[in-house]
Parts: C-alpha cells; structure tokens; sequence
C-alpha cells in the first residue's frame, strides 16, 4: 500500500499558538466503562500512612474495566504510584510505567494511569547537567484527559482546577485529549499538567527522563 506523507499528515490539527498543540481530529470520544468509586480514605492508614498495594489493586481494577492488559511488568516494582506528599490521592496523585528511558539515545517511554477526578499535579521539567529540559507529547489509549499549558487561559477553566491547585495553577490554557489524539508542550521548562475526569491510560512520548529536573508549582509537592 502506497502512504503518501499528504495521507499520514491528514487529521493533524494545531491549537493555538503559545498553547498546547493537539491532533488526531477523527477520534471519537467513547463513554467510559463504569468504575469502582473511592473514597481518599481508602488510600490510607489511621496514622496518615499512604498504602502503595491498595493504590495499585485500584490501578488494576482500573486496567480490568478498561480491558487493558496487565503484562508482567506490571506485576513488579517498575510499577509505581505516588500521591505526591499532599494526603488527597483521590484529587493529585497517579500512578506508571517507565517502559524505557535512555539517556544517551534522549528518549523515553512511558505509561500514564489515572484514577477517575486524579491530576497530575503541575510541573515543568528544567536543564539539568545531565539533561536538557524535557520535551513530552501524550496520546489517551483508554479514556480521556485534560492537558493544561501555558498561554490564554481557557473560558471557564476555573471551574475545572482542583481545590489543591486553585492558588498556584499557572497553566490554565486547557486542551481536551480524546482516545488516538496526541497533544505536546508547547515549549521547554513550561508549566502543564492533566486531568482524567473519567480515569484514563495515557501514552507519552518523550525526550530522556532525569528525575532531578522536576519542579512544581504546589509547595508542599513532592515524589
């Protein structure tokens, strides 16, 4: 079969300039499958402690009703979660997979899960000794997300940040990412940060990962 680049760049579109960029406009937004509810008090002990193996059972109950394999891998530690030192896993916190992360070769491979009202709380990656800033694209396999960048606030984005984040959100400019679609940053060291309303698996497509590069707006966040 003959594929022409004309063929494999039909349906890419492009936000506004200075925001997130998106494609894939033939993607079809589908009605997620019904989800166990949680309470954020599920996530934790008496004592205030985060259980890592409950957040999980969550994730691959998560995978079942999306009838998302759950290869080996995601059976061992290389599958992490992290509530981000805030107590509200329900509102800010995720969970993933670093398929791959190459620094000599500058890219990265990883795998995005999100509980349904998680975020990611935001963050921006910066130059490192060891790395240039990093740049990211993201495309929603199972579910849908919010990607928040910089630039022109959206009209009525207020009414979407969570409460953690009310006071310290710099990325307002919101993108609606559908199943197939792909949005990227829109520059390097920007702000941004998503959203799964409904709970979502999303793919991102990335130069090399160095963990020390990772800064957040929210001042208590952490990993």
């Amino acid at each position: 079969m003959d594929i022409s680049r004309r063929t494999v760049l039909t349906g890419l579109a492009t936000a506004a300039a200075g925001s997130i960029l998106a494609g894939t406009a033939e993607a079809a937004e589908t009605k997620a499958p019904a989800m166990k509810k949680y309470r954020n008090e599920d996530f934790y002990s008496a004592d205030g402690k985060f259980d890592q193996e409950k957040a999980k059972e969550a994730y691959y109950e998560m995978f079942e009703a999306f009838g998302y394999p759950i290869y080996p891998r995601l059976k061992t530690a290389e599958f992490w979660v992290a509530e981000f030192g805030l107590g509200k896993f329900t509102e800010v916190g995720m969970a993933g997979i670093f398929w791959l992360n190459e620094k000599e070769g500058n890219y990265f491979g990883h795998e995005i899960y999100l509980l349904p009202g998680q975020m990611i709380p935001e963050h921006k990656h910066v130059k490192t000794a060891n790395a240039g800033p990093k740049m990211e694209g993201w495309m929603p396999r199972y579910g849908w997300v919010y990607i928040y960048g910089e630039g022109t606030p959206t009209p009525g984005v207020e009414a979407r940040i969570p409460a953690s984040h009310k006071e310290c959100c710099v990325a307002r400019t919101e993108k609606k990412l559908l199943p197939g679609e792909v949005g990227t940053l829109a520059g390097a060291e920007q702000w941004h940060w998503m959203q799964a309303p409904e709970g979502a698996i999303v793919t991102e497509y990335a130069t090399y990962h160095d963990g020390t590069a990772l800064r957040f707006t929210h001042p208590k966040a952490k990993l």
